[in-house]
């Protein structure tokens, strides 16, 4: 996971801690949103894909903020703005998340998930 944290922190231009706590939103927004036999199947190939997802659902469970937000990618990139990330800021680092992703679990399996998720294709 600290590979990734380091890819997403020097491509986007923003703090390691930054970094982690959005690639863990992504992560728990895959949980959530996601197939979960493929969402098990990737958690098993992507090593801290689990935690930080863990992680970062925990730190919004219960805020107002999550409430607010909703889900969806609406609701995702609503808690990533609340990062202080901008939409190219967002992008960069959904495809630092994804890229990383595809070299871990494989083009099929990431596929397979951004298929089942309506509209995230279009972000990628």
């Amino acid at each position: 996971m600290d590979e990734l944290i380091t890819r997403i922190a020097t491509s986007a231009g923003i703090e390691p801690g930054i970094a982690r706590k959005s690639a863990g939103m992504i992560f728990s927004f895959l949980r959530n949103e996601g197939p979960k036999d493929e969402i098990d199947a990737l958690f098993a190939a992507v090593p801290g894909s689990a935690e930080a997802a863990d992680a970062a659902a925990g730190e919004d469970a219960g805020g107002a903020f999550a409430g607010a937000m909703g889900g969806g990618l609406m609701g995702l990139a609503g808690r990533l703005t609340g990062l202080g990330l901008g939409m190219g800021e967002m992008q960069t680092i959904g495809r630092q998340v994804f890229a990383y992703m595809r070299e871990k679990a494989g083009d099929e399996r990431v596929g397979q998930i951004v298929s089942a998720i309506p509209g995230l294709g279009q972000f990628l």
